[in-house]
């Protein structure tokens, strides 16, 4: 199985976390919601590295990668509350697709600051989600 296949199953249960948010945040505040998501993620993910009896590696992360894995754990804890907020004030068609504006930022940003190449197909592609993303929005 290639990283195709699991973006691909990422994009679908992304789309299942939308659709089953927007439903589970009515009526809820959209702070609490997150709250029980995140915990049900923590559970969730530990179980697997217990169960996979990768928990053992814990000793052997080094500095740099502890910092990075905080602050994208923040990142994301602020990226959810913000999303969930979002959920609960508009339809789930235009809020996913504005959130995935976070396409178009990662080709930048990797450009940026990982010296990944900017090539004219990329340029094209997150032009079009950029696009997309707009018309979703308003539509």
């Amino acid at each position: 199985m290639t990283w195709v296949f699991w973006a691909l199953l990422s994009a679908v249960f992304a789309a299942a976390t939308a659709l089953l948010a927007k439903v589970g945040v009515e009526g809820v505040d959209s702070n609490l919601a997150t709250a029980i998501r995140t915990s049900v993620i923590l559970v969730f993910t530990w179980a697997i590295a217990i169960g996979f009896e990768k928990h053992h590696g814990l000793a052997l992360i080094g500095r740099r990668s502890w910092v990075f894995l905080v602050l994208s754990g923040v990142a994301t804890g602020l990226s959810w509350l913000c999303y969930f907020r979002a959920l609960q004030m508009g339809p789930a068609s235009s809020v996913a697709p504005v959130d995935k504006l976070s396409v178009v930022l990662v080709i930048v940003f990797a450009a940026i600051f990982l010296g990944e190449k900017l090539t004219p197909m990329k340029i094209a592609g997150g032009s079009l989600i950029a696009l997309g993303a707009v018309i979703l929005a308003f539509a």
